[in-house]
């Protein structure tokens, strides 16, 4: 098998060599036809994920996992937009950064490039196949895609239907690749290609993140593990409060950027506490308080230092009582995971003070973290939410998958020191 993924994986750069050169009409010509290609084979994609999911509930995975691995009408038609819309973004590749002219007459230029052959690695969500090869085919990168075991018969489709694509559209059918192998030993295999894949780009829970992280021999961009956090300010709008908790946290609580541990000012925790928990009781969702919540609602479960730490992705919620606004950034600076962040306050320079002194990737001001992807950025897609701080933060999309190199125009200049 290792012998395998190497040959796919030199199948990747060769195609990646080509598409570095390929004009942006014809990688969005590719975009428009494999969106087609996903709306009209929608009841056969439903049928091949309908087996990863019966897989699943077989193997009594977690609902909050499940619910990442479906592709129903709207899903499915909401990555055929994704794809639309990154076709319509402008392509990146060729980009000339910058430039000045040097004493000597050198004109340096700065240009954008593509990456070259991205290794994404993954679990779960089969929508995570389509973001990837919409985002670096467009940004001209080839790629080799290593999903989960849980998706392996959406994945399979996917990709045959992205082949398709590109040969339909005269672009090198190997600029995609599918490790369909299941074995973690192979993971291991894949991330010592130093000499044909340039970046690998994990996205799953933390095991899989930080393994990727401690073994590659390959450059890594670390994508995020989600605990995030909403701090209900003194001088928050407690309709407009609850309205955003209620949101981040049950809109869709098995993804990266909803929340799991709200914070409260203590001078409305004994307003604001029987409300939302309330609201959030009503929602389905089973809540962790510290002392102080529990002091104000009893029947809280009582919370653990570990529940300070945990991304639940499920109907979880940890709550907790501060003192101001400094206690509530000193517990999202120690135990969040730089994700995304929210403060609900009508209070300016409260607002300010939050986001200058939150070290995280997304930092809001009275709106859900929910917000923290790449469509709703504007960016068409993602292929992940770093929370690194080189080269790329945030979500990711077309110009976090480029690279830069310098192109220097002489007439004849040579140098003599």
């Amino acid at each position: 098998m290792v012998e395998d993924m190497k040959v796919q994986a030199q199948k990747a750069k060769k195609a990646a060599q080509l598409l570095a050169t390929v004009s942006t009409q014809k990688k969005n010509n590719f975009l428009d036809d494999l969106a087609q290609r996903l709306e009209s084979e929608q009841s056969r994609i439903e049928q091949e994920n309908q087996r990863d999911v019966k897989n699943a509930v077989k193997n009594n995975m977690k609902p909050g996992y499940i619910d990442r691995l479906i592709l129903n009408e709207k899903r499915i038609h909401g990555m055929a937009d994704g794809l639309r819309q990154v076709a319509a973004l402008a392509d990146p590749v060729g980009e000339v950064i910058s430039g000045w002219k040097r004493p000597n007459g050198l004109l340096v230029t700065k240009v954008r490039v593509p990456l070259g052959v991205l290794a994404i690695i993954y679990e779960a969500r089969p929508n995570v196949t389509i973001d990837s090869i919409g985002l670096g085919i467009k940004s001209g990168n080839a790629l080799v895609l290593r999903g989960s075991s849980s998706t392996l018969n959406s994945n399979r489709l996917l990709t045959l239907f992205a082949r398709e694509s590109l040969l339909q559209c005269s672009l090198p059918e190997n600029s995609v690749q599918l490790i369909e192998s299941t074995s973690h030993d192979d993971i291991a295999q894949l991330l010592t290609l130093r000499e044909y894949i340039d970046v690998a780009i994990p996205r799953g829970g933390a095991g899989l993140i930080h393994n990727v992280v401690n073994h590659s021999q390959v450059p890594v961009i670390e994508t995020g593990v989600g605990n995030c956090h909403v701090y209900v300010d003194e001088e928050a709008d407690l309709s407009m409060a609850e309205r955003i908790v209620v949101n981040a946290k049950t809109q869709r609580p098995s993804v990266c950027n909803a929340a799991e541990t709200l914070l409260v000012h203590q001078g409305i925790a004994q307003v604001f506490l029987p409300q939302i928990t309330s609201s959030l009781k009503q929602a389905g969702v089973e809540i962790r308080g510290c002392e102080q919540a529990r002091q104000i609602i009893p029947d809280l479960v009582p919370a653990t230092d570990d529940d300070w730490k945990i991304e639940y992705l499920d109907l979880i919620i940890a709550v907790k009582v501060v003192k101001d606004l400094n206690e509530a950034v000193e517990h999202i600076n120690t135990y969040g995971t730089h994700h995304s962040e929210s403060i609900i306050t009508e209070n300016y320079s409260n607002a300010r003070n939050f986001m200058d002194k939150i070290d995280s990737a997304a930092v809001y001001v009275n709106a859900s973290t929910r917000f923290t992807d790449g469509e709703q950025f504007g960016l068409g897609a993602e292929i992940g939410i770093s929370t690194q701080k080189l080269h790329a933060r945030g979500p990711m999309g077309l110009q976090e998958l480029t690279t830069i190199k310098y192109v220097v125009y002489g007439t004849g200049q040579i140098r003599n020191a």
